[in-house]
C-alpha cells in the first residue's frame, strides 16, 4: 500500500534466523586491515550496510577510488554476502573480482584503496545466576 502511512515489515522465512537472532549470539565486525584508517572498524548491526564515499551510505570513507555507493554487506540467513553496487573500480574478495559472494569469518575484501576483513565472534555470555531462598 502506498498511502504514506503503511510500512512494510520484512520478515525472515519461517525457520530462518533473522539478523536480531544472529546478533544475539555473534558480533560481526568489518575491520580496515590496510589503507587509510587501518585498525579501525565497525559492527554490522542491521540487515544491510552500504559502504562508499557517500552520500546515502551507512559507512562513508574519504576515498576517491570508492564509488558513492560502492558495495553492500547483506545478512543472508546465517551469514553475510558482499555485493558490488555497480562501482567504477569493482570489488575484490580474497584477491578475486566479485559481483556478489558469500562472506565467511576471515574473508578479506577490497573496496577502493582499503582492504577489509570480516570478523565474526561468538558473544560472551555471563552464566545465569539464580538466588535461592530458604
Amino acid at each position: 500500500m502506498r498511502d504514506g502511512k503503511t510500512l512494510l515489515k520484512r520478515r525472515s522465512a519461517p525457520g530462518t534466523p533473522g539478523i536480531r537472532d544472529f546478533l544475539e549470539q555473534y558480533v560481526a565486525k568489518i575491520v580496515v586491515v590496510s589503507g587509510p584508517g587501518a585498525g579501525t572498524g565497525f559492527e554490522i548491526d542491521r540487515e544491510r550496510v552500504i559502504v562508499g564515499r557517500g552520500p546515502g551510505v551507512d559507512r562513508a570513507f574519504d576515498d576517491p577510488a570508492m564509488s558513492r555507493q560502492h558495495a553492500a554487506i547483506e545478512f543472508i540467513g546465517a551469514g553475510f554476502r558482499l555485493r558490488d553496487l555497480g562501482s567504477s573500480n569493482g570489488t575484490m574478495l580474497n584477491g578475486a573480482p566479485v559481483q556478489s559472494a558469500e562472506l565467511t569469518h576471515g574473508d578479506q575484501f577490497t573496496i577502493g584503496d582499503r582492504k577489509f576483513v570480516l570478523a565474526i565472534e561468538e558473544r560472551e555470555r555471563e552464566p545465569e545466576a539464580y538466588e535461592l531462598k530458604s
